[in-house]
């Protein structure tokens, strides 16, 4: 009868030595990679194709389109070469496309002060940090990470859908805040929720997914607006609001909740059925395995904000999540702020954005390679400071290569997304399971302060072009070396609470030592 026998039962013969933390059940039922897992972490980081085409769907909606002379005025005031299109009689030249193309040809925000041209970008950015704060904490406390999930994508697409009908700047800037707001905690939730439901040989792999998804969505979207390029602008909004929608409904009726999750709010009976479903284990060893649980739940406290005090009243954690954060604000400005830049290069802007996005491609492939075999403090630090040298040299060398400067600004981002992409993996190895989701969503908010700047400095960048990528290449090359104070964590196990994670850390520390 030994084959009835839980492999975990078969160690210590005293009930008490074989109790099981959550941490130790969890890799015991997910050890092996089943179909069904596969399915629930592939449908799971699809929401990161949408996340990517609202985050860089202004590209093309708030671009400002080419103009030409036109033969109503014979005086010769507007002639060729002429760039100041501000200076110029309206009726003197006319927009190479139909005037709805852009928000800036349909609303004449042509000669508006830089402010009200990146208003829109910048609403989106505040939205996604006030978006971060308010709603990062739920998923860790009170609503999960599904029902977090599915909230987000539903208030992004519509959000998006309404935005098809705004009548002004005014408006679409507020919607835009509101897309933001949603769309703040997207990734983090389809990120974490992907990789606590596997075990921690396939978390790397896992995780990858969801990077491939978003190069997908960012990559759909030169794409969906090549093909509508004398369309309106609505005709973009409209094309990525739908499908959206369609996925809040499979996100409601499919999606699984994170067993761990669930065993921390002490609701085992839903996390058995989960695992049940989901496990590649039997469910006959996944029942004999729950009988030897030593349930270590978290306090049932719904406070929103439990896990950002206890994330600051831990010296150690505060330390990680500072040093973190600082790194993501460095990261941001190049991921976010070299996209909406390239309107101001001498190159196609569909194929500037297309390059772009399938420069996230390689660095998802790389990412997937250097998860289990290289260190996450100096991959981070060798990327970071690629991505800050090759920012600075993309403005010195725009002046004698046009070709040459979109060379170094695509390593850049490439590079910068390789950083991004390790960054998440190692936020979310570095926190237990019960702050988890907070410290990646706090990790993501810096990320978005660094874009919330870089509109401002896009639009400075059209008089000096330091402001832009040379202040960025600073930016992600100094923030980078913070990473020196992290610990490493490449092949450690995910833990699930605060005193668990403190009792490996001293384990380490002793190890050490010795």
């Amino acid at each position: 009868m030994a084959e009835s026998t839980p492999l975990l039962s078969q160690f210590n013969s005293p009930l008490e030595s074989k109790r099981l933390s959550i941490t130790e059940l969890i890799e015991e039922c997910m050890a092996d990679f089943g179909f069904a897992q596969l399915i629930q972490a592939v449908l799971v980081s699809l929401a990161w194709v949408f996340d990517a085409q609202q985050t860089f769907i202004s590209v093309f909606t708030e671009a400002e389109p080419s103009w030409h002379c036109t033969d109503q005025l014979r005086n010769g005031s507007c002639h060729s070469g002429f760039s100041n299109i501000c200076q110029l009689p309206r009726d003197s030249w006319a927009w190479d496309r139909p005037v709805y193309s852009s928000i800036v040809s349909e609303w004449e925000l042509q000669c508006s002060i830089s402010v009200i041209k990146g208003l829109p970008a910048s609403s989106f950015f505040m939205g996604c940090l006030a978006g971060g704060l308010v709603l990062a904490t739920l998923a860790d406390s009170s609503l999960g990470r599904k029902n977090l999930l599915f909230l987000s994508c539903l208030l992004m697409s519509l959000s998006t859908l309404f935005t098809v009908f705004a009548p002004n700047i005014w408006i679409y800037s507020a919607l835009k805040f509101v897309n933001g707001f949603g769309r703040a905690t997207i990734g983090t939730c389809a990120l974490v929720l992907s990789t606590e439901l596997v075990g921690k040989r396939w978390r790397g792999q896992v995780g990858v997914i969801g990077f491939l998804c978003f190069t997908l969505g960012f990559l759909s979207l030169p794409a969906i607006a090549y093909i509508n390029r004398d369309a309106s602008w609505r005709t973009l909004y409209l094309w990525t609001s739908i499908p959206t929608i369609l996925f809040c409904i499979l996100v409601h009726f499919l999606v699984r909740e994170s067993p761990r999750w669930l065993l921390l709010r002490g609701r085992k009976d839903e996390a058995v059925s989960i695992l049940t479903s989901i496990a590649a284990t039997k469910s006959s060893l996944i029942t004999e395995n729950l009988t030897l649980l030593k349930l270590e739940q978290e306090p049932s406290n719904d406070d929103i904000y439990s896990a950002i005090k206890i994330l600051v009243e831990k010296k150690w954690a505060f330390r990680n999540l500072l040093a973190v954060m600082v790194v993501g604000f460095g990261i941001g400005f190049v991921y976010y702020g070299m996209p909406l830049g390239l309107g101001n290069l001498d190159f196609n802007l569909y194929l500037s954005v297309t390059l772009n996005a399938l420069s996230e491609l390689p660095a998802s492939l790389i990412t997937s390679f250097l998860i289990d075999k290289l260190n996450r403090k100096c991959s981070l630090l060798v990327f970071n400071s690629l991505s800050g040298i090759c920012s600075i040299l993309c403005v010195v060398m725009g002046k004698i290569s046009g070709n040459l400067q979109i060379g170094l600004e695509m390593v850049s981002f490439f590079s910068a997304c390789t950083g991004f992409n390790i960054l998440l993996i190692y936020t979310l190895e570095l926190f237990p399971t019960c702050v988890r989701n907070s410290a990646i969503s706090m990790a993501r908010q810096a990320l978005v302060l660094g874009g919330l700047l870089s509109p401002l400095l896009v639009a400075a960048a059209s008089k000096n072009g330091f402001l832009s990528y040379g202040v960025f290449g600073l930016a992600i090359g100094i923030c980078g070396f913070f990473v020196i104070s992290l610990p490493e964590t490449r092949g450690k196990t995910l833990c699930d609470t605060m005193e668990e994670e403190e009792h490996k850390e001293k384990d380490l520390a002793c190890n050490y030592y010795l």
